[in-house]
């Protein structure tokens, strides 16, 4: 089985990784830090916006696939995994400081509700399908 909108989400999400990543490689460059943070501001705020994303985007992605298998590819996964994306660069820059600081809370909301929604939705599945009883099994 093929699951589009999950492919298509992980593939984006390795390369928004691969965007923090090579975020904090300048900065470790430049500052000429090649372990930990070296006290430096700034590479702190990219380490952790990378060690963020990761936290995150696996709740998201293993939710997006269950939710794909259960019910198919529906445009509104498309939108919110778009939206989760969107929402983790948004986190990255704002991690930054500076005149994007105001993004990092706009990407923690998003985060947050795209995965209280996934969450609810998730666990709300088998309880609210529709199921055939076979000898008192259900199945969906």
């Amino acid at each position: 089985m093929i699951l589009p909108i999950t492919l298509t989400t992980a593939g984006a999400a390795a390369l928004v990784n691969i965007w923090l990543a090579v975020r904090i490689g300048r900065v470790r460059r430049a500052a000429k830090v090649s372990v930990g943070d070296g006290g430096h501001d700034l590479l702190l705020r990219r380490m952790r916006a990378q060690a963020n994303f990761t936290e995150y985007a696996p709740f998201v992605l293993i939710l997006i696939a269950l939710i794909e298998l259960a019910r198919g590819s529906l445009t509104w996964l498309w939108l919110v995994s778009l939206v989760f994306l969107l929402a983790r660069v948004a986190h990255g820059f704002g991690m930054d400081g500076g005149k994007f600081a105001k993004l990092r809370m706009v990407g923690i909301v998003a985060t947050l509700l795209i995965l209280l929604g996934l969450a609810a939705y998730a666990i709300a599945i088998p309880y609210f399908s529709p199921a055939l009883k076979v000898d008192g099994l259900q199945i969906a």
